[in-house]
């Protein structure tokens, strides 16, 4: 009896809380061939299991793998010099991303209800996307033909989860969402780099849904899609609003919209501060598009450089540098309805946006500032301070269009573009501002101030001039 008392404790200060776990000893081969999803379950079981503590994949491997679920009190440490790849075999991919919504991708990294989280390293996490897609284009990537489950996987979900740290990792080629979070409270993203193919739609770096009290600094993101991306997503409505974030020293670029709040919007988005950023060749810089009963309020932009390019159509967004609309979405008849419709409903309303400003912005591109709403009151109390519009032609592709997808009303419109351009909205202050037309000025270049039915247009030391 002495002697087996002995050996358990042995085991148990041979293994203590806050030990390493090597997925190599659980049985992960790390040759880029073998599905290592059980030996890293295997590692991450018993590391809960002893109370938390550290689950290491060493350097110098490619761990292949399917899905697999992260548990409380891990840290989830890729080391530098390894690789996370992800599975081509799109028969595996079976959870859902979004609950009983099975057309909008499935589950590779997961975890529910977790508390003290981590995933760290210098290491790379790789969703294998192009694996997932089908002919490449020009300008995108074909998506393929599914019958009710689209195999394509999210790289990481995580619902409901309380104090996460992801920190370090480089995050690369998702088929789909990149890091999606649900519900989360207390989160903190520093020092990741985010590679997603810019051709690959629905490739979203991070979105935050339904979450609060997050963190984003210090980030490097390339993105086919929206690269930080707010939003309260229909699916989710338990969790309540997203508030309480903050994003400030992050480099992105964006197909589509590098910062956007929307589009999927049931609930509250408020209290964000967007600070010190850099945004780079991409089709829009900022988007506030609101779509659903959800509102949008107290919202900061502040030093911005913001450049922005035409894209094609396959892409929402004409080059605006700034970007807020409210419009209800599309009818059940329209593919982006379905499940963004309230249940049982056919179409639906707008809430307001308001209590936004912009100050200390710089921006560069072929479209200027646009802000449209379905009434005055949609859209009110914009503040605009120190903000530069450069508008100067850098693409072959044709612009002359505003982008109002998706939507009730015309998506894309042929007209003039203004530096600002301000329809169907309330209060707007334009102050310390200026438009700069460059010296390839576009032929669809239109006025630097256009308004139509505007409650009320205050401006202050505006001016416009050419390059």
């Amino acid at each position: 009896m002495k002697f087996l008392i002995a050996i358990a404790l042995l085991i148990t200060i041979s293994m203590p809380a806050g030990a390493q776990y090597n997925i190599i000893r659980y049985g992960a081969k790390g040759d880029g061939k073998t599905n290592d999803a059980r030996a890293i379950q295997k590692a991450i079981d018993a590391c809960a299991a002893a109370g938390g503590g550290q689950v290491l994949l060493p350097a110098g491997h490619v761990y292949l793998s399917g899905p697999f679920n992260l548990k409380s009190f891990v840290e989830f440490r890729v080391e530098s010099g390894a690789k996370l790849l992800a599975s081509p075999d799109e028969s595996i991919y079976k959870q859902s991303a979004f609950r009983d919504n099975k057309g909008e991708g499935t589950i590779w990294i997961g975890g529910k209800k977790l508390e003290q989280v981590s995933i760290t390293g210098g290491g790379v996490i790789d969703g294998n996307g192009i694996s997932f897609m089908g002919e490449e284009l020009s300008d995108s990537y074909v998506l393929k033909p599914f019958n009710i489950i689209d195999p394509r996987p999210h790289l990481l979900t995580l619902e409901g989860c309380n104090k996460l740290n992801i920190e370090g990792v480089t995050f690369q080629n998702s088929a789909y969402w990149t890091v999606h979070l649900i519900g989360c409270n207390d989160v903190s993203i520093a020092n990741i780099t985010l590679l997603n193919s810019i051709k690959i739609r629905n490739s979203d770096g991070i979105d935050l849904d339904h979450s609060k009290n997050v963190r984003i600094t210090n980030c490097y993101i390339e993105s086919g899609d929206d690269c930080i991306c707010l939003k309260n997503r229909r699916e989710f409505e338990e969790y309540g609003a997203c508030e309480n974030i903050v994003v400030s020293n992050c480099t992105m670029t964006s197909s589509s919209c590098a910062i956007k709040i929307g589009s999927e919007n049931m609930d509250r988005i408020s209290n964000v501060l967007i600070n010190n950023c850099n945004i780079r060749k991409s089709n829009r810089g900022i988007g506030i598009q609101n779509r659903d009963e959800g509102t949008v309020s107290e919202v900061i932009f502040s030093n911005l450089i913001i450049e922005s390019k035409l894209f094609s159509d396959v892409w929402w967004g004409k080059s605006e540098p700034i970007y807020i609309t409210a419009y209800p979405r599309a009818t059940a008849n329209n593919k982006d309805a379905g499940w963004r419709l309230p249940k049982g409903q056919t179409k639906g309303f707008v809430g307001a946006v308001k209590n936004i400003y912009f100050s200390n912005i710089r921006c560069t591109g072929e479209g200027g500032v646009y802000i449209s709403g379905e009434s005055p009151e949609k859209i009110s109390n914009i503040e605009f301070d120190q903000v530069s519009v450069f508008m100067n032609k850098s693409t072959t592709e044709m612009g002359g269009i505003y982008d109002r997808r998706p939507s009730n009303v015309e998506g894309l419109i042929k007209s003039p573009i203004a530096g600002f351009y301000f329809e169907n909205t309330g209060n707007i202050n334009v102050s310390n501002s200026q438009v700069i037309w460059g010296r390839n000025k576009p032929t669809y270049a239109g006025k630097a101030i256009e308004q139509k039915n505007v409650s009320k247009l205050k401006t202050a030391n505006f001016t416009e001039r050419n390059d």
